[in-house]
């Protein structure tokens, strides 16, 4: 129940799914969390489960104001923190020919441009010694066709949990990637139709070695040691992906 008794952190895309799981853990751990997403409904959800070591923020990660704001809102409820965990992301299933500029935009000013500039906000206000952690993708190390997109956005984002690392190593602030394969959340991490989502479903169980997906609270426990526990790790990625990459690829 105390594991994490006193600590502050920040989930951004923490309202649901793997986010979600994150922010629960901290909080039935002791720990205080300021949670942003732009649903309000998700929003609602999770304040009446969290409780009042909650707090919450509406907020576009690709609107560089409401980034600001989440910065401000940091400030306020918690000041100083000690683990900020960059989740908040956005998958559209598109073949190239039917990618268009603007699911191409949105793909990377959620992915790309919301990563970098939360992290901008919010790096000075991590404490010394504190811990910075990305979501990224398996998407990352494989060609999926349909995901040329997403696997290019989350791609930059593994670079620069590796180049955050290098410029807050001075401040001891370690900065990883933890990368699911096929997790079961509710949107199972994509934009699609209910039947897409259940073919999407139906071809992790089959690529993953382990024959299932992963769990919500399985990829929550990866965030949280490379949070907490990995003190000697930084610029790394964790892969929890079942055996995905490392068993078939």
């Amino acid at each position: 129940m105390s594991r994490f008794a006193g600590k502050k952190a920040v989930i951004s895309g923490g309202t649901h799914g793997m986010g979600f799981a994150v922010a629960k853990a901290l909080v039935e751990g002791g720990a205080e969390v300021l949670i942003t997403g732009r649903d309000g409904k998700n929003l609602e959800a999770a304040r009446q489960e969290l409780g009042e070591r909650a707090h919450f923020v509406s907020c576009d990660v690709a609107n560089l104001a409401d980034v600001r704001a989440v910065g401000d809102a940091v400030r306020e409820k918690l000041g100083e923190v000690d683990f900020v965990h960059v989740n908040a992301g956005y998958a559209k299933l598109e073949p190239l020919a039917v990618v268009t500029e603007e699911s191409y935009d949105r793909t990377f000013a959620v992915n790309t441009k919301g990563a970098y500039f939360t992290t901008q906000v919010l790096a000075p206000l991590v404490k010394d010694g504190g811990s910075i952690v990305f979501t990224t993708s398996i998407a990352n190390a494989s060609g999926t066709a349909g995901m040329s997109v997403y696997s290019g956005a989350k791609a930059a984002v593994r670079s620069f949990a590796q180049a955050f690392a290098a410029e807050l190593i001075g401040r001891n602030i370690r900065v990883n990637a933890v990368s699911p394969g096929f997790i079961d959340t509710p949107s199972m991490g994509v934009d699609a139709s209910a039947e897409e989502r259940q073919h999407f479903s139906e071809l992790g169980d089959q690529l993953t070695p382990m024959k299932r997906h992963g769990s919500a609270e399985e990829v929550a426990a990866a965030v949280l040691f490379l949070a907490f526990d990995a003190t000697f790790t930084t610029g790394q990625e964790l892969v929890a992906d079942g055996g995905l990459t490392a068993l078939t690829g």
